[in-house]
């Protein structure tokens, strides 16, 4: 068949072209895989990973599939939007979606023809797309983005069918959407919507791009809209960024890897994105200059790295108070004997709690051979740490900042077996009313539970024991954290225990443990809460917010945590 190109290209054109066989073929050009065979529906999420699964859907009005019919003859290959616009004729779509002689169709339907879906067939006039975009790996994958002039058809425009979705500015890389996209029918015969609901955006490291975890996104949905809400409706909404950017939408692995329908990027939606929107709307093609990126959020890595963190703990280490605006630092002790410290910010960006890290040791530091270590203040205005060596020295540290550790003090000498061998688990914090927040807690390996109280005077010979030797309870005790989680006047005690329940003893004193608070079951997703520090970590600044570093490297951050229980979470490093 011998295509028009250009303006040429008609409804009717599309109608004769898209017969029911080339429909159903499609290829997604950023060249993310179709699901395996036997995948009938979705791909569930591993079991213990975080996130959320995709659904299946009818669809809405204003989102629907792209098709076009360049050199390669792709067909339902992307996913697009229509967007209020001054012509009522405009889609939003991925810059790596620009395809020649292409066509939209609302609200697709696979069981009709062209001449018969629901909302029509609108042929691309025109595309417009950022002349510095680039499709790789590179900073200029930030404007994934594109706009199509869409021809009339019957003398009604699109707008007037379907209805139009407002463009907004990204609010910050920490979002609710629901993202509706259309995956390639190969493996997948009802060739539906599909939606991610409710999920929470994430920071995709190094860009101007957010993230969602959320299982069911194969090739096909690029383009695909990132609603912030809809309007009541439910055929159109308000969106903040669509599926494209860092490879086209998606990381970097293999089809087979259970990251690969899972993990989705977004372009931010700045300046750059309404420069386009204005010249698509102008029908002008300007060329905006080198691409400049906007300032991006501090990123704390990625979770390959995070497996490594073998020990966290919180606190005033490089300025800012309790009941000031700044939150705590967090120091962090690698595997291979790294210590960092990530410097606590004053943004309101719950996701983003840290502003910068210096590192205050190298790798193959003498730092290989700690055990453990917890936060401390004997009375300065910053704070401190007591670490737990290898081989059974107890040292204190009187301040930590951005330059290293200062004040070392020992509470114990090397080989001492109480600490060397005895000693479990410890933890810092403030369980004397009139004291300082310089008492270590110390879990003992035959079940005794010990208060070392006001190190600054006593070191470590005011010993209390508030538990006798057990072989049933504490043994299994996994990870201590405090903090201000109830209110009272010494500090709440959290203890994750081996088999994932998690308690919070509150108000703990030398008199004896406090009845417990279970905040997670046993058998709970915490068996794979690897590591935990409790700080301040959002504008709040009660210390009553929760890190978490699990199994498989990602971090999470539980804000408000009380009495209740945990509440939000926070993606602070994503999966993978």
């Amino acid at each position: 068949m011998s295509l028009p190109t250009g303006n040429a290209w008609t409804v009717q054109d599309a109608i004769r072209f898209w017969t029911s066989q080339r429909m159903a073929s499609a290829i997604d050009p950023s060249g993310r895989a179709a699901p395996p065979r036997g995948w009938s529906a979705l791909r569930k999420r591993p079991s213990g990973a975080t996130g959320a699964n995709g659904e299946f859907f009818d669809g809405m009005k204003s989102v629907g599939v792209l098709f076009t019919t360049d050199k390669d003859m792709k067909a339902h290959y992307c996913t697009a939007s229509v967007v209020r616009s001054t012509g009522r004729n405009l889609l939003l779509t991925a810059g790596h979606c620009v395809g020649s002689r292409a066509a939209f169709v609302p609200m697709y339907d696979h069981t009709k023809p062209a001449a018969d879906q629901p909302y029509g067939v609108w042929p691309v006039k025109e595309w417009f797309r950022d002349a510095q975009y680039a499709s790789d790996k590179s900073r200029n994958s930030d404007l994934d983005f594109a706009f199509a002039s869409l021809a009339d058809n019957g003398g009604r425009n699109v707008e007037d069918v379907v209805g139009g979705n407002t463009l907004t500015r990204s609010p910050g890389f920490t979002n609710q959407v629901t993202v509706i996209g259309y995956p390639r029918a190969d493996h997948n015969p009802q060739d539906r919507a599909f939606r991610c609901t409710g999920v929470r955006t994430t920071a995709l490291p190094a860009y101007y791009q957010m993230q969602i975890d959320c299982a069911g996104m194969w090739g096909g949905v690029s383009g695909g809209p990132w609603f912030s809400s809809l309007d009541p409706s439910g055929d159109t909404g308000q969106i903040i960024g669509n599926v494209g950017g860092f490879m086209q939408g998606g990381p970097d692995v293999d089809p087979k890897d259970p990251l690969y329908d899972r993990i989705t990027y977004s372009p931010l939606y700045g300046d750059r994105f309404f420069q386009l929107y204005d010249d698509a709307q102008n029908a002008v093609h300007n060329d905006h200059g080198t691409y400049q990126p906007p300032p991006l959020p501090y990123s704390m890595g990625k979770a390959g790295t995070w497996k490594h963190a073998v020990a966290m703990t919180a606190g005033y280490y490089t300025g800012g108070s309790r009941g000031g605006t700044r939150h705590m630092d967090l120091i962090v002790l690698w595997d291979d004997g790294e210590v960092t410290l990530y410097q606590g910010g004053d943004s309101n960006a719950t996701a983003h709690p840290f502003a910068s890290e210096y590192r205050l040791a190298p790798r193959k530091s003498i730092w290989a051979k700690a055990v453990s270590l917890t936060s401390v203040n004997a009375g300065s205005s910053t704070d401190g740490l007591v670490v737990r060596w290898v081989d059974g020295e107890m040292t204190q540290y009187a301040t930590v900042d951005a330059q290293g550790f200062h004040g070392e003090k020992q509470l114990a000498p090397r080989k001492t077996p109480l600490w060397q061998d005895d000693a479990r688990v410890l933890v810092g914090g403030r369980f004397t009313s009139a004291g300082h927040r310089d008492d270590l807690l110390v879990a003992f390996k035959d079940g005794h539970v010990s208060l070392f109280s006001d190190l600054a005077v006593s070191g470590l010979s005011k010993q209390t024991q508030i538990v006798a030797k057990n072989t049933t309870t504490w043994p299994y005790a996994g990870q201590l954290t405090t903090g201000s989680f109830t209110g009272n006047v010494t500090e709440d005690l959290l203890v994750r225990w081996v088999d994932g329940e998690t308690t919070l003893y509150p108000g703990l004193t030398g008199r004896g443990l406090p009845g417990e608070i279970r905040i997670r079951p046993r058998n709970s997703e915490w068996k794979d809460a690897a590591v935990v520090a409790a700080g301040a970590f959002t504008a709040d600044t009660t210390a009553n917010d929760v890190i978490v570093r699990w199994s498989d490297g990602h971090v999470s951050l539980f804000t408000g945590v009380d009495a209740k229980g945990l509440h939000d979470e926070v993606p602070l490093v994503p999966v993978g």
